[in-house]
């Protein structure tokens, strides 16, 4: 099927997954980075207590607790890539 095909049945609504290669399919800017970052005992403690009562990994509550901040101090939706923001005046 060529691109333009898929292309009219996408806008028309219909189902086109089945066309897909889902298991090669990737989001650009999504892919994970591994960093390291050393926090102090009273903060990881802290994270521990919040994640277990939460019932997430530290790990989890640190993303999204990031992503929050993110989000906040950038003003933009939660997963668009900084690069593609419109600058503002």
């Amino acid at each position: 099927m060529k691109a333009k095909e898929l292309d009219e049945k996408f806008d028309r609504g219909e189902d086109i997954t089945g066309y897909l290669d889902l298991d090669r399919a990737r989001r650009p800017a999504q892919e994970p980075k591994r960093v390291n970052v050393d926090f102090p005992i009273w903060m990881v403690q802290s994270l521990d207590r919040e994640a277990g009562r939460l019932g997430v990994t530290r790990q989890s509550i640190i993303k999204f607790w990031i992503a929050e901040k993110l989000k906040q101090v950038s003003g933009r939706p939660q997963g668009t890539p900084l690069h593609n923001r419109t600058p503002t005046n």
